[in-house]
C-alpha cells in the first residue's frame, strides 16, 4: 500500500510541476528545436526527457511504465531544483534568467504561468 501512497504522491507532484498543457509543451519543443536550415519533425523535436514528458502526459495513470515513474521523479526534482534557484536573492542576468526559463519550459514547467 505504500508503493500506491508514494505514486499517488509523485503523480500530484509531477501534474503540479508540469503546469504546462500537451499542446502548449509540444508547441515549445518545436519552437525550441526550430533552426534556419532545418527543423525536426514534430514528434521529434526537444530534448528526450522533453519528449517523455509529452508522452506522460498523453498517458493515463494505469499505463505508466517504470521508465515513466523515473522521468517523474527526475522531473520533479529537477523543476524543485531549479525553482528553489529562483528564490535565491542573488541577482540574476537576463540572459541566465531566460535559460532557466527555456530548461524548466523543455521539462513542461513554465515559471510565469501561476
Amino acid at each position: 500500500m505504500a508503493d500506491s501512497i508514494e505514486f499517488d504522491a509523485l503523480w500530484e507532484d509531477f501534474h503540479r510541476v508540469v503546469n504546462m498543457t500537451s499542446a502548449e509543451l509540444a508547441a515549445w519543443l518545436r519552437v525550441r528545436d526550430a533552426g534556419e536550415a532545418a527543423e525536426p519533425l514534430p514528434e521529434e523535436a526537444g530534448t528526450p526527457t522533453g519528449q517523455h514528458v509529452l508522452a506522460i502526459l498523453q498517458k493515463r495513470r494505469t499505463d505508466l511504465t517504470d521508465d515513466d515513474v523515473r522521468v517523474m521523479h527526475r522531473v520533479v526534482d529537477t523543476v524543485g531544483d531549479l525553482v528553489d534557484m529562483e528564490d535565491e536573492p542573488e541577482p540574476e542576468t537576463a540572459a541566465a534568467d531566460t535559460r532557466r526559463r527555456h530548461r524548466l519550459m523543455t521539462l513542461g514547467h513554465d515559471p510565469l504561468k501561476p
